[in-house]
């Protein structure tokens, strides 16, 4: 075994000692764990067969697992490939150096070994400086997966390498963590047209920029790939960056998230959620970024798998990211870490909501239309306050029985005038009512999903009641003030000062601007305002399916 020389370099030119050692290390064939912007690296000598063999040795990868070669210079590929096509260039001018990997027809200098067999291999330039200032110090192409042990959350710290390959490898430069948190994308060019092999920072829509055409996603980016299929990237393959617990992926809403962990969870259980949400369980939980911040996710992911070892658990649930930009690397990293051991909420809930007279009921006509099933927090209010329900008791007790007509019913008129006339009496109504509301909307998606895949929660007051946690993205509704107050004096037969206390009782339009995931804006155009529901729906089953 051995011995592992620790190389710290922080800075380019004062730890030149480092530097040198690190290269000398790799022109002998020995391997180096170093730093790039995406993950740690475990380099050796690329064009060096023995060198590489030593990496799947290592790391006790696969051999017929390919490895990524990085460059330099972008002049390095056009030696290491037979074909620098067009589209090839373009790439190198918008993405190098950075986190992006393209896979070409390779030249006879890339032995077998680094490809893994394959007649193609897979190159970079990093970003990152310690890298590409070794690379340039070695003068030759370093072949680099990622520096952890195979099918291990991949390493983002020195800390990581040193805890995996200690006593394995040559060296390990110790400096600073890396910027971008997973691999970089990998991208095919070798075909009719593009096509992402794995997901990283440099998005697929990106990526359709700079080429200035639709680029295809390789079904093994969120499937398994099929027994005896070729793996033609790094990633692709075998189970990937799990730690020793069994990862156990749920997607869907908190509400559901939430059910299912404590249903399910054992004693020696532990979760992985989102910033502010480990505190709302009673099992260990880690956090790993902001729901709605994808790239704060991926600087977190293998930090945070690793850290579920240190806690000893034996099965984590993790709440599942979005699939959106960065957050389809994020979830390309879960789903394999899973094992794509994958549990999913039987239909996926959109929640609408907005100011008073914005249009929720004409939008939900218009999912519905679309398949969605519907569930009206109206109808449910009207439902859990019926003439003896126990709602309705501790109305009549709170408010008096003043509120209630003669058949026993609720005086919705005087309710209203009461509630909307003093903040303080709508604050006493909605905390009452709240409790009954959230418990009927859990029944009633329930009784909606069967037969919907997908369910819309049309309620007015969905942020301020905590029915978000029904819902995996929220869709918002503004319209211009003079048109509210005109709808909602025509729809509940009120007058203007009337109309206008009902429009004051709410958050200010902006409160629901910077929670929802979408805006739709209805200034009266029905034809506008129906393209812009179909874009939603579209948006939202794509990234329930993909």
């Amino acid at each position: 075994m051995p011995e592992t020389k620790l190389l710290p370099v922080h800075d380019l030119a004062a730890d030149r000692e480092s530097l040198e050692t690190a290269a000398q290390i790799l022109r002998e064939g020995g391997l180096v764990a170093i730093p790039t912007e995406t993950v740690y690296g475990l380099a050796a000598n690329a064009l060096d067969s023995d060198a590489v063999r030593r990496i799947y040795e290592a790391k006790g990868r696969p051999s017929d697992n390919p490895l990524i070669v990085h460059i330099a210079e972008v002049e390095d590929a056009r030696a290491l490939a037979t074909e620098f096509p067009p589209a090839a260039q373009t790439l190198a001018e918008a993405f190098w150096p950075g986190p992006l990997t393209m896979i070409l027809p390779k030249s006879g200098l890339v032995p077998d070994q680094t490809s893994g067999g394959l007649s193609t291999v897979a190159i970079r330039m990093p970003s990152h400086p310690v890298a590409r200032e070794l690379i340039r110090l070695c003068g030759l192409p370093l072949a680099a997966p990622s520096a952890n042990l195979s099918g291990y959350p991949s390493p983002t710290t020195a800390q990581h390498c040193i805890r995996d390959l200690n006593g394995r490898v040559e060296g390990i430069i110790v400096g600073e963590d890396c910027g971008v948190g997973v691999e970089s994308t990998v991208i095919s060019l070798v075909g009719e047209r593009p096509r992402i092999l794995r997901p990283g920072a440099i998005t697929p829509e990106m990526i359709s920029q700079a080429l200035g055409e639709e680029v295809e996603l390789d079904p093994a980016v969120t499937q398994e790939l099929k027994s005896g299929a070729v793996a033609a990237s790094p990633g692709m393959k075998y189970k990937h960056y799990s730690p020793r617990a069994d990862v156990i992926l749920v997607e869907g809403s908190w509400d559901f998230f939430q059910r299912y962990v404590e249903e399910n969870a054992g004693e020696r259980s532990a979760a992985m959620v989102f910033d502010g949400e480990a505190c709302r369980l009673e099992l260990p939980a880690l956090e790993y970024g902001p729901r709605e911040d994808s790239a704060a996710q991926a600087r977190e992911i293998f930090s945070a798998l690793r850290r579920m070892d240190d806690m000893a658990e034996q099965e984590v649930f993790v709440r599942c990211p979005s699939r959106e930009g960065v957050g389809l690397a994020v979830y390309n990293r879960l789903i394999r870490a899973a094992g794509f051991d994958l549990v999913r909420q039987k239909a996926l809930v959109l929640g609408l909501t907005g100011q008073t007279g914005a249009g929720k009921s004409t939008l939900s006509r218009y999912f519905a239309d679309m398949g969605f099933g519907v569930v009206d927090a109206d109808q449910i209010s009207r439902l859990v306050t019926q003439p003896g329900s126990e709602a309705l008791l501790q109305i009549a007790s709170c408010f008096g029985p003043g509120m209630l007509t003669p058949d026993g019913g609720l005086d919705r008129r005087k309710m209203g005038a009461l509630v909307f006339s003093d903040p303080a009496e709508l604050k006493a109504l909605t905390d009452l009512l709240n409790p009954f509301i959230l418990e009927e909307t859990r029944r009633q998606i329930e009784l909606a999903s069967d037969g919907h895949d997908y369910v819309l929660l049309d309620a007015p007051t969905l942020l301020e009641s905590g029915g978000e946690v029904f819902c995996s993205q929220v869709a918002v509704v503004t319209a211009p003030a003079p048109l509210r107050l005109e709808r909602i004096m025509l729809r509940d037969g009120l007058d203007e000062y009337a109309a206008r206390q009902r429009m004051e009782a709410q958050p200010p339009e902006q409160f629901y601007l910077e929670r929802g995931d979408y805006h739709l804006v209805n200034d009266g155009g029905e034809a506008q305002l129906l393209a812009q529901a179909r874009a939603v729906a579209e948006d939202f089953i794509l990234k329930g399916t993909v």
